[in-house]
């Protein structure tokens, strides 16, 4: 089955990733997590100056949850690979899957939910169709059916 609809950087582990043992740090997988977002709006065409300005939102982080499969250490080649989840009325999911560069087995996890507010007010609204149109390339197939609401519950 292709993947095509997952977009992937790679990052190396760097020494301000890991602890004294040479494992990454839990932490570290968020800025690798979030370098892929950035990467796939770009991709797309959106990146978030643009984005922010043209469509008028922002796009608050409402949940984050990681599971962390195996230990990356000090110099790995990492690919963090990025699709839209799930696209809802007024948020999406982002799921994240870290791999050593060329192997199979995942060695983090993750899902970011979004939640599209409008800049002034931070009042949660609609997620902005050109947002949608722009990202469907990298969106899970049978995606679109409500897409971590009960996170967005919690951002109104």
């Amino acid at each position: 089955m292709s993947e095509a609809w997952k977009y992937r950087i790679e990052e190396r582990v760097r020494w301000g990733d890991v602890d004294a043992a040479r494992i990454i740090f839990y932490g570290a997988y968020i800025r690798f997590f979030e370098f892929a977002e950035t990467e796939l709006f770009r991709a797309v065409g959106l990146p978030y100056g643009v984005m922010f300005d043209e469509l008028d939102v922002w796009l608050p982080r409402a949940h984050l949850e990681c599971d962390f499969r195996r230990a990356a250490q000090l110099d790995d080649l990492l690919e963090v690979s990025v699709h839209v989840g799930r696209v809802g009325r007024k948020s999406l999911r982002l799921d994240f899957e870290v791999r050593r560069n060329g192997e199979e087995r995942l060695v983090a996890e993750a899902h970011f939910v979004l939640v599209a507010v409008r800049r002034e007010t931070f009042e949660s609204v609609p997620v902005p169709e050109e947002l949608k149109r722009r990202l469907a390339p990298y969106t899970r197939p049978a995606a679109h059916e409500g897409a971590g609401e009960r996170a967005e519950e919690g951002a109104r």
